[in-house]
């Protein structure tokens, strides 16, 4: 039995309340090239998508909480909110408070001794408080993490609380399908058997001319679920190497990102066996928006921007390589993190 949430619009599409849990995909081409766009776009509706996320959004407005707290330091986030709301109230749209594992308020996570789960639901919960107050209701909310034991955590917890909101879903920076997909599926069994969710996105890292594979792992995950083919007796573990990496989108600024992607992959293998027993994870990042924030997260980060690559251990830039001599810089840094992680253990 799902949760009876509020009813959001979506232009010509409703999620929440009665309605069918939606599925939505993000467009990957610059908008800038409108040919390119549409095109894209009419490959998302062909395969049954039911919204779609684009830069120069209509119906639909995300804003990511996080971000607000770098744009215009004088300005409190609540009068940054307002404007946002009241805007989005004068021409019909409807708002996503996106929260982000990469991108959660500093003060918020100083406040929690840098714990993200008590940080981001407080975000949520506060950004809500403040849409109600202020009388915005037409808004649904993302709690997003790249594992997705933290994103049922999170989205379990909230929807408790406010089991009115409707709740979009996701894994984000899932990465490649033959690892984004397991991570995606386990994270949306867990939660829509419990009722909760409203809205799906698939986020994989893919060519453009592949994206709209989003959309149908996601329809086949939904229809799985509802017809009980699911997995999910198996637990997602973090023992060993876990790569992360974001789903390519307009702010990608050099497509060999999805390439590199592979190629880390590849080059990585031989490490699964070296580091059972241990958490290393890698984050592979498409664009300067989200990378830095994400990165620093990981053990070892990439950073892709249109010429270089930087390689980040936390927050520590190591230096920036190009696309073609990246991959014998990151194996170097690899293997002395995976000798400190045997000797810590041996002492």
């Amino acid at each position: 039995m799902r949760n009876l949430t509020r009813a959001v619009k979506i232009g010509s599409v409703t999620i929440g309340g009665n309605n069918l849990i939606a599925v939505q995909t993000m467009a990957s081409t610059h908008t800038t090239n409108i040919k390119e766009l549409i095109e894209q776009i009419k490959t998302f509706e062909n395969v049954g998508a039911d919204i779609e996320l684009i830069a120069k959004s209509v119906d639909k407005v995300r804003y990511n909480p996080g971000h607000l707290w770098h744009h215009e330091p004088k300005k409190s986030w609540q009068d940054k909110v307002q404007f946002i709301a009241e805007t989005a109230g004068k021409n019909n749209c409807a708002l996503r408070v996106g929260i982000n594992c990469g991108s959660v308020d500093p003060s918020l996570m100083e406040k929690y001794n840098q714990n993200p789960t008590a940080a981001m639901l407080e975000s949520a919960f506060s950004h809500c408080s403040l849409l109600d107050k202020i009388g915005f209701k037409q808004y649904c909310v993302s709690l997003k993490d790249s594992d997705p034991n933290k994103v049922i955590k999170l989205n379990i917890k909230f929807a408790k609380q406010r089991p009115d909101i409707p709740l979009h879903l996701g894994v984000t920076e899932a990465g490649l399908p033959s690892y984004g997909i397991i991570k995606t599926r386990i994270a949306l069994e867990q939660l829509i058997s419990r009722g909760i969710g409203d809205t799906i996105r698939v986020s994989l890292t893919l060519p453009n001319d592949r994206k709209y594979e989003e959309i149908i792992v996601g329809k086949r995950i939904l229809d799985d679920i509802v017809n009980k083919r699911v997995i999910s007796d198996v637990r997602y573990d973090r023992d060993g190497l876990n790569l992360i990496s974001c789903p390519s989108c307009s702010r990608v600024e050099n497509e060999k990102f999805i390439e590199l992607t592979g190629e880390v992959e590849r080059l990585t293998g031989y490490a699964n066996d070296l580091i059972k027993g241990y958490d290393v994870t890698i984050a592979i990042m498409g664009c300067r928006v989200n990378g830095p924030g994400e990165t620093m997260n990981a053990d070892l980060g990439l950073w892709c921007g249109p010429k270089n690559v930087n390689l980040m251990i936390g927050s520590i830039r190591i230096g920036a390589y190009s696309y073609d001599t990246i991959l014998p810089a990151l194996k170097i840094e690899l293997d002395k993190i995976i000798s400190e992680k045997k000797l810590n253990a041996v002492n």
